[in-house]
């Protein structure tokens, strides 16, 4: 696969160095059967600028430091979601108490647990978010890391699962007649909490592939 990229790019390069318009370019590699997002990719790694030879735009780079803040980035993220999900649900269970054992209805070590997490994981997740988001807008390539697109991806897989399964739990529980209210503010939790990050993470991507 590497090899192949860079006959695509040796390829982009030639053609250019020798006064191809891009479009014939990618008319050209769309027919040989290319991708369109690995043309384009070839495409836009050269500067459109009035020069002899083709220039080529700076390119993402993988470094032990960024894969380390994206790596605590997600990491709080993941504990802070999970984390206010489990909060959520003992409140929940200590305002509609039912039948059930004093553990079920809210357990007190539960919720301390899960403020204490909160209380130290999402201000983490703040400050990496927010140097992460100067250093994009000082370098708009960084938006391309690899290492930024796998756990972008990966969190959007993670938050889909969610809500699909909580939206087979919520099914199976009308098909059942199994419906409580503790059960549907439940459902809603999860649903709100992996929808803002799915929704988030989705339009971030999007600005990831829009940006050149």
């Amino acid at each position: 696969m590497a090899s192949a990229m860079q006959d695509l790019d040796q390829f982009v390069r030639e053609a250019l160095s020798r006064g191809c318009s891009r479009a014939s370019i990618d008319k050209a590699l769309t027919d040989a059967g290319w991708a369109p997002e690995q043309t384009q990719a070839a495409l836009t790694g050269y500067a459109d600028v009035a020069f002899p030879v083709p220039v080529p735009r700076p390119r993402p780079y993988l470094s032990a430091r960024e894969a380390f803040l994206y790596l605590v980035l997600f990491t709080t993220l993941y504990l802070s979601a999970y984390h206010l999900g489990e909060l959520l649900f003992e409140l929940i269970n200590r305002s509609f108490p039912g039948i059930v054992s004093s553990y079920e209805n809210g357990n007190p070590k539960n919720i301390r647990w899960s403020i204490a997490t909160i209380v130290i994981a999402f201000p983490v997740f703040l400050l990496v978010s927010a140097k992460i988001g100067r250093e994009l807008k000082q370098q708009a390539i960084k938006r391309q890391s690899a290492v930024r697109r796998w756990l972008t991806y990966l969190t959007l897989f993670v938050a889909a699962i969610v809500l699909i399964v909580d939206l087979i739990t919520l099914v199976d529980s009308l098909l059942s007649g199994e419906i409580t209210m503790r059960f549907v503010l439940k459902v809603m939790v999860a649903a709100a909490i992996a929808g803002t990050i799915f929704g988030y993470y989705l339009r971030d991507l999007r600005r990831d592939e829009a940006s050149p």
